[in-house]
């Protein structure tokens, strides 16, 4: 299928880089979000501005969105998208948000007709912005090859995690993992600068041996030996501390349900919640290094 016609909904700091690259592959974006200042960014990236929701998807190939939470992506479905596109529109969510929803809203789509995949992304606004996210999708088998086509102007790479809510369940476990191991890679480098060592050798080191991971080698919570990393911009931009946290809360929330045993993602996730309630959830999450150095007043 040609998807021509991209109805895009929620255009923040994720949100707003994506449907300019869906634009940049030449498709035509109808763009809604309730900011005029995010979508006067959109316009100015291509996209067609649309004067709601159903205005957006009413001859969308795809439907596309990018909410804050659970709530918003179900109201949205079953009151503006849900018999106003039409039905051989492709629903695509990529926010994050609980498994149920999820579920949710794949059985409301399916009871009229559509095909929707959950779709949830990693890497942040710099991949947003770059059109290098990967998606972790939800959908039915035979929905996947429209999904992998439809998202491929934002994708570095797709990969279909199961049946509705897979996609969801790997985008916290695998946020869970992140947040985790983020900490302790704040906590190392820490530790290392208090013994004397110079967090910037111990980078050449730990990402030479076993330590090393994406929180060392992608995100280094110090200046200077990952260029792109927020550590290098004062924390600005980035993955933003309440967003990491409101993902680790899903997590807790899942891991509750499920009866799974996630210490770790507890702990992180009370760490985040100091972090954010100290008045930092909008700087990048890996600015937990200066509250763990006790530096908090440099994020000032």
């Amino acid at each position: 299928m040609a998807f021509e016609k991209i109805a895009f909904i929620g255009l923040g700091n994720m949100g707003g880089g994506m449907a300019a690259n869906q634009a940049k592959a030449g498709r035509e974006v109808r763009a809604f979000d309730l900011s005029d200042a995010a979508l006067a960014r959109a316009e100015a990236a291509g996209c067609r501005r649309a004067t709601s929701i159903a205005d957006a998807v009413s001859e969308a190939d795809a439907v596309i969105t990018m909410l804050p939470a659970g709530p918003h992506v179900l109201s949205v479905y079953a009151e503006q998208v849900l018999g106003h596109a039409p039905k051989s529109a492709l629903l695509l969510d990529c926010s994050t948000i609980d498994v149920e929803t999820a579920r949710t809203v794949a059985g409301l789509a399916s009871e009229q007709g559509y095909v929707f995949a959950d779709a949830p992304v990693s890497g942040g606004t710099a991949a947003a912005d770059a059109g290098t996210l990967a998606f972790m999708v939800g959908c039915d088998e035979a929905a996947f090859p429209g999904v992998e086509q439809a998202l491929e102007p934002m994708s570095r790479i797709t990969i279909r995690a199961g049946d509705h809510g897979a996609g969801q369940a790997a985008k916290i476990c695998n946020n869970m993992l992140l947040g985790v191991s983020m900490i302790g890679v704040c906590e190392a480098v820490a530790l290392a600068e208090r013994l004397g060592l110079d967090p910037e050798r111990f980078f050449e080191i730990a990402s030479k041996s076993s330590g090393q991971c994406w929180s060392v080698t992608s995100y280094y919570p110090w200046p200077g030996p990952v260029p792109a990393a927020p550590s290098n911009r004062g924390y600005a931009g980035g993955f933003a501390t309440a967003m990491m946290l409101k993902d680790l809360k899903l997590a807790q929330d899942a891991a509750a349900k499920a009866g799974a045993t996630t210490p770790m993602g507890a702990q992180a996730e009370a760490l985040y919640a100091l972090f954010d309630r100290l008045g930092h959830g909008g700087k990048d999450f890996s600015a937990m290094i200066q509250m763990l150095r006790g530096r908090l007043d440099e994020l000032n």
